[in-house]
């Protein structure tokens, strides 16, 4: 084997042993063959040290196969390119003699064909998850091995790794199904219309790489869960149809994220479903139509682009995804929602590049090996994401008019686009010439040891391998011949070459209606020809349109103005031009509040709220409304109140103690409705007993400080009076029907999320615990943050006296407990550091150093050492005043927190009204951050430039303190 011993092979000596070993089981034809493929191979010593492993541990295997040309070709290409599959047939060469045997490498495989596979390999029953890992891992080898010896195009590869998924999923399911029908019986349907089957039924919806066939060898698998309806099962343990299929996604989830001895099958993600991690795991179609139809984000609609059904009922799923195609693809080419959709894409980025590894990357060209940086295939820019982003804005753009452009497959879609002159002929092939590289760069990158990563290796001489690995052709622009002579400054060279030839395109197909908008006439000129259509109609509203063009009042919001404008009825607009204060609200909520701009469009009725009295009384009593009116009533009230904080600079404590009101008579409502829909579908053991107001619904967190917000979760614990345990049961069940009664997504909308871990133990804990139980849990076991959490509590709901009485023991026992013993120090200053660690960078207003968390622990320790002074309710500024009253803060200390809890507070509302929903740090967008210190001006009179003198500041004051 000269050619093999001539390659560069670091153990020289070594590889001269595991020859002479080799040649002696080895015919001297097949060794010379050997020999000649070894040494063209991209890793020969780690080859041949596998094939010397062979023989010594599967000797007959070892013969079979090195004796067969194409046996021999297909072991080279697993031993020196895959560490994990190597060890794979070291322990299963049964595996390379079946595929040998069965001489179908060059076909492609669907998914009907991996679930034949599959069931034949499975026995009755549910599958074990190790059974599905192992198939997996089986198939994960004929198509490395396809795609190493270029027996399959990218295409074809990816088509192969989705439809495996696919199969999987679909099995799992199948069988996971049949077992709940053996114990619960047949869900049955009970929802209009009447022509839809008896039987509910189960879609599996795939998102991300999944849905757009293009799956990579360890992508996390993107899925939705979506059942057809209301209903029960029919068998004797009856279960709502709800529970029924939320039992099938959870144990498929669990099922397939299962770690085994053959690793797992795939990471179920399920943060893509609507709300995200919030969400329900398995929604309703009814739920999800609303959700997409409401409340869906512009990213979320982009992201369905690639859903597709892989699994359950083609025809439920299918309901979803064709009521959703016309609210994804637009009929104008307006870039503005482009636009918007970078800003996000952006966020993403930099949410995804703080979790990246802290490994460093060979550096680029003309840089010093110490300025190395991390490169990330795909989430470098021009990288894979910007590839698959521009793909996505250019087929939301011209879909509408152009269905041919819709697919979820990025390398077809671009095709398609290319079709129709949407790209030309060079943006087309350099597009789809990088995505190919870059594909097959994170493709070898993941199938070398099964991990999911996307990021260059670090140290030249694993660049050195990676460049061996890939492809010729992709890397030289001929036709693959099987040779592996790559270099590594070949793979960097190509690599910038193709990022620079995406940038240049991003920028061009995304930025440029922003770059036209520039030389654009004044805003004064700007208005269209529908304002302009005002003029006779409405003319006092198209005086204040053009107005607020002139002055710039209305820049970012107009087109989304406009758009209101186009489902105003006749009568509407009358009655919005006789109403200046209305006009004028409706004008600077657009302006400063995408989230409600894009509300108002969807339901026009709403600006009855915007301005001075509005038209509906959203103060009325909610005491008799049915949760439909209910839903409505909030988001009227809700309008009412965040268009009053943005358009009358109401004081920003004063806007969240009115949405506190808000979720307070919500969850009031709820509580009375619950307590009769539990009493009439399971009734109290006791004939006799009447359920009133037994149990209590304490608030914690934001909502015990009567500090709630737009989209703020709920932090809700429930508690019953020791007097009524003995029908523990029945109140568990009412618990559960108010969750269920507010977090529900209907056609009336959607209320907010509740929480409910803060109760004793967690998750783990009941959620409904007596007295007896809060107080041997707080006397006993409870951790200091828990304890003092119950000091920002209140009763919400329930027999209110008796809740303050209870929560009055519980502080007291809190006090003895942390107040008296200076424990509270140290553990609340580990906290709040431990949350800085694992927390600050995603969010830095919150808890970052020198955020509103600072405030928030300090006051807590302070208020501990306030000798067990019982406060019924006390937000952030009134927990300031009482500290300093009681001499453990000057009046400058007071003062300065005072602002700076303002400040934090004005800064996170603002950043919710742009969004509509939290979040934890400064947008990245010049125009984002342009609103939100417009915003921010008319509650504080700090300027959003001060943040970081905010959180210096605050910072030095709460080291003092735990100093």
């Amino acid at each position: 084997m000269q050619r093999l011993l001539e390659s560069g092979l670091q153990d020289r000596s070594r590889a001269v042993l595991e020859i002479a070993g080799l040649a002696e089981r080895i015919p001297p034809a097949a060794l010379v063959r050997m020999d000649m493929l070894l040494a063209a191979s991209p890793a020969p010593e780690q080859g041949l040290h596998y094939f010397t492993r062979l023989r010594e541990l599967q000797a007959p295997a070892f013969e079979r196969l090195t004796r067969s040309a194409a046996g021999l070709r297909y072991l080279i290409a697993i031993f020196t390119h895959s560490h994990f599959l190597a060890e794979e047939v070291l322990e299963h060469p049964r595996w390379v003699i079946d595929l040998l045997e069965a001489g179908d490498l060059h076909r492609v495989l669907d998914a009907a064909e991996f679930r034949m596979r599959l069931e034949a390999s499975l026995p009755p029953g549910l599958p074990d998850p190790l059974a599905l890992a192992a198939f997996r891992r089986r198939q994960i080898l004929r198509i490395v091995i396809r795609d190493v010896l270029g027996f399959g195009k990218l295409p074809e590869i990816t088509v192969e790794l989705s439809a495996l998924a696919d199969a999987i999923v679909e099995v799992a399911y199948t069988q996971i199904h049949d077992d709940l029908v053996s114990r619960f019986g047949r869900p049955a349907f009970s929802g209009e219309p009447a022509d839809r089957p008896d039987e509910a039924q189960f879609s599996v919806i795939a998102l991300g790489k999944l849905g757009g066939i293009e799956l990579n060898y360890s992508s996390d698998i993107d899925l939705m869960f979506l059942y057809s309806g209301n209903g029960a099962t029919t068998g004797p343990e009856r279960i709502t149809n709800k529970e029924f299929f939320q039992r099938a996604a959870n144990q498929m989830t669990a099922m397939l994220s299962a770690y085994t001895a053959e690793g797992l099958c795939y990471r179920v993600d399920l943060r893509l479903r609507p709300d995200g991690r919030l969400g329900e795991v398995c929604i309703s179609l009814d739920g999800a139509r609303q959700y997409y139809q409401n409340r869906a984000r512009d990213w979320e609609l982009q992201m369905m682009i690639k859903a597709r059904v892989a699994a359950g009922d083609r025809a439920l799923g299918r309901a979803l995804l064709d009521f959703l195609e016309p609210r994804i693809y637009s009929t104008t080419l307006d870039f503005s929602a482009v636009e918007a959709l970078s800003a996000t894409r952006e966020r993403l980025n930099e949410k995804l590049a703080a979790r990246r590894p802290a490994r460093r990357a060979y550096p680029p060209r003309g840089t010093a090996a110490s300025a190395g940086r991390t490169v990330d295939v795909k989430l470098e820019r021009g990288g894979i994401r910007d590839i698959e982003f521009v793909v996505q804005c250019l087929q939301r753009l011209h879909g509408g008019a152009e269905p041919w452009v819709r697919h979820g497959g990025t390398l077809l879609a671009l095709a398609r686009l290319h079709d129709k002159d949407f790209l030309s002929d060079a943006e087309y092939g350099q597009l789809a010439s990088a995505y190919q590289f870059l594909r097959h760069l994170e493709h070898r990158l993941q199938f070398a040891d099964d991990l999911q990563t996307h990021t260059l290796p670090g140290d030249a001489a694993q660049l050195e391998l990676l460049a061996r690995r890939m492809p010729a052709a992709v890397l030289t622009g001929g036709s693959f011949a099987g040779s592996f002579a790559g270099s590594m400054d070949t793979l960097l060279a190509e690599m910038r070459r193709h990022f620079e030839q995406v940038i240049e395109i991003y920028e061009r197909v995304v930025h440029s209606a922003s770059a036209r908008d520039e030389s654009a006439p004044a805003p004064a000129v700007r208005a269209s020809n529908l304002v302009r259509a005002l003029d006779q109609r409405a003319p006092s509203l198209s005086c204040a349109i053009n107005a607020a063009l002139a002055s710039g009042g209305l820049d970012r919001g107009y087109r989304a103005f406009e758009h209101f404008l186009e489902r105003l009825s006749a009568d509407d607009i009358e009655k919005l031009d006789a109403d200046p204060a209305r006009s004028a609200a409706a004008l600077d909520v657009f302006e400063h509040s995408p989230y409600f701009a894009e509300q108002l469009i969807r339901t026009p009725e709403l600006a009855a709220e915007l301005g001075g009295t509005p038209e509906v009384e959203t103060d009325a009593d909610p005491a008799p409304f049915e949760m439909s009116d209910l839903r409505r009533w909030y988001a009227r009230a809700m309008l009412r109140i965040q268009s009053a904080s943005i358009c009358q600079s109401k004081p920003i404590f004063e806007t969240l103690a009115e949405t506190s009101g808000l979720a307070d008579a919500v969850i009031a409502r709820a509580y009375q409705i619950a307590v009769e829909d539990a009493r009439a579908a399971h009734p109290p053991q006791d004939s006799s007993y009447r359920p009133a107001d037994q149990m209590w619904i304490i608030a914690l967190g934001r909502l015990g400080m009567r500090e709630f917000d737009l989209a703020s979760d709920a932090d809700l614990v429930f508690v019953l009076a020791d007097s009524d345990s003995t029908e523990m049961e029945y109140w568990t069940r009412a618990a559960e029907r108010i969750i269920d009664l507010i977090t529900a997504y209907t056609g009336s909308g959607f209320l907010f999320a509740v929480d409910t871990r803060l109760r004793p133990n967690g998750s783990g804990g009941p959620l409904v615990q007596t007295e007896a139980a809060f107080q041997e849990y707080f006397a006993r076991s409870a951790e200091a943050w828990e304890g003092i959490t119950y000091m920002k509590s209140r009763a919400v709901a329930g027999d209110a006296a008796r809740a303050e009485a209870f929560l009055h023991q519980l502080q007291e026992t809190d006090w003895m407990r942390y107040g008296q013993s200076g424990r509270s120090r140290a553990d609340l200053r580990q906290m709040r550091l431990r949350l800085e660690r694992e927390q600050g960078a995603a969010h830095p207003l919150k808890a970052g150093r020198g955020g509103y968390y600072d405030i928030d622990f300090l006051l807590m320790y302070l208020r501990l050492k306030s000798a067990g002074i019982f406060f019924k309710v006390l937000n952030t500024p009134a927990r300031i005043e009482v500290v300093e009253s009681l001499g453990y803060l000057d009046r400058s200390e007071a003062q300065f927190l005072s602002d700076a809890a303002t400040f934090y507070r004005a800064l996170d509302h603002a950043l919710r009204l742009i969004s509509g929903h939290a979040e934890g740090k400064l947008p990245s967008a010049d125009a984002q951050i342009e609103t939100l210190g417009k915003l921010l001006q008319r509650w504080t009179p700090i300027p959003l430039a001060k943040l970081a003198e905010i959180r210096a500041r605050t910072r030095e004051i709460f080291d003092r303190l735990f100093a």
